[in-house]
């Protein structure tokens, strides 16, 4: 197990990157702390895979570099930085058996048999895959030859780090909870560093303690599935995460706060103190579905909202309503009476966050 820290790191696919644009990875700083379980967590494209092909060794980044309990490892093969990997779909010997194909890291390493019987066993234990090891890997289902891939990195007791590339693509939908809550005993067991890439937030909220969430090669923000959602610190994460995601409106300084149209939502002192001391930006603010107050009458502080479509999804509904012309998503629990019509909503302070140029404005300490 080892703590990887990556130091001024970027990485371009062309030879002569000219702009930012150019860039895979924008320069980033960060740090995987020894035995911990992250998710690496983004839309295609945002540069997921090739950070973590820069982690494991198979691509060398342009810039920066990647240190291992404090060693620099750019110059290392995956081999010898001691990484597994497990890809999108499923990497096994098919003419091997299920313990052959577990052995085979083990056996590669000169373990005696006894010893890799055992370490064999006791990862088909984990996996369940018991019943399957004399059976050949060719007649193996997706889900169990994707559990092989993951066994053989379990197995070995040197492993830096086990990085996982999607590896639920190919899994049946009802399996993937499964061998999701499995990759998160496997962790508490064994302690070992897991990195896990996806674009799913239920995937990373399932198996990650803290989740780095990536747009446009950058890492915007890193912590727990709930800072995440309470506290989105870029617009990119409010809007990712959750579903429906947060509501997002332009806005402009004003007496007391900010406002879009004629609606005003006063700020704190301290905001707005804080504000003064930006450049010119664009403001916008966002604030979650779930945390919208919404009732069927006027209350203190409140507008007046156009309800246009109710999407009832069993457990809860999803609201979308106008007001002064821009839309807005609320989520009302089953137990809600539904208005018809108009709906009165505010926006508790406390929820109210504030962005400039997608960057959440923070008062002064």
């Amino acid at each position: 197990m080892a703590e990887i820290r990556l130091q001024h790191l970027a990485h371009s696919y062309s030879r002569t990157p000219g702009s930012a644009d150019d860039y895979a990875l924008r320069e980033l700083e960060h740090v995987w702390e020894q035995g911990g379980a992250y998710a690496l967590l983004g839309p295609s494209g945002c540069g997921k895979s090739t950070l973590l092909n820069i982690i494991s060794g198979l691509l060398s980044p342009l810039q920066g570099q990647v240190l291992f309990d404090g060693k620099v490892v750019n110059d290392l093969s995956p081999q010898a930085r001691n990484i597994a990997q497990v890809f999108q779909f499923p990497v096994v010997y098919d003419t091997m058996t299920v313990f052959d194909n577990l052995a085979f890291p083990l056996r590669n390493q000169g373990m005696d048999e006894a010893r890799v019987r055992s370490k064999v066993a006791e990862i088909a234990e984990v996996l369940d895959l018991g019943p399957a090891l004399k059976r050949k890997a060719r007649n193996l289902t997706a889900d169990e030859k994707q559990k092989v891939s993951m066994g053989r990195g379990l197995v070995r007791d040197d492993v830096s780090a086990i990085l996982f590339d999607e590896p639920l693509t190919v899994i049946d939908p009802h399996l993937k909870w499964k061998l999701r809550r499995k990759l998160k005993q496997i962790h508490e067991q064994f302690n070992i560093t897991m990195i896990y890439v996806t674009h799913d937030q239920l995937e990373a909220s399932t198996f990650a303690d803290k989740i780095a969430v990536m747009y446009g090669g950058q890492i915007v923000q890193f912590g727990t599935p709930r800072e995440l959602f309470e506290r989105p610190r870029h617009t990119f994460v409010g809007y990712f995460i959750g579903s429906p995601g947060m509501n997002l409106i332009e806005v402009q300084v004003a007496a007391g706060g900010v406002r879009f149209g004629a609606v005003v939502l006063p700020l704190p002192a301290s905001l707005r103190e804080r504000l003064e001391q930006l450049p010119t930006a664009r403001l916008q603010v966002g604030i979650r579905p779930e945390f919208v107050q919404v009732r069927e009458a006027p209350f203190d502080d409140a507008f007046k909202a156009r309800v246009v479509d109710i999407e009832d999804l069993g457990t809860y509904r999803i609201l979308t309503l106008k007001l002064e012309g821009v839309a807005l998503k609320v989520r009302l629990g089953e137990d809600r009476a539904v208005p018809e019509g108009h709906a009165w909503i505010s926006f508790p302070s406390q929820w109210l966050m504030l962005y400039a140029n997608d960057v959440l404005v923070e008062a002064m300490p």
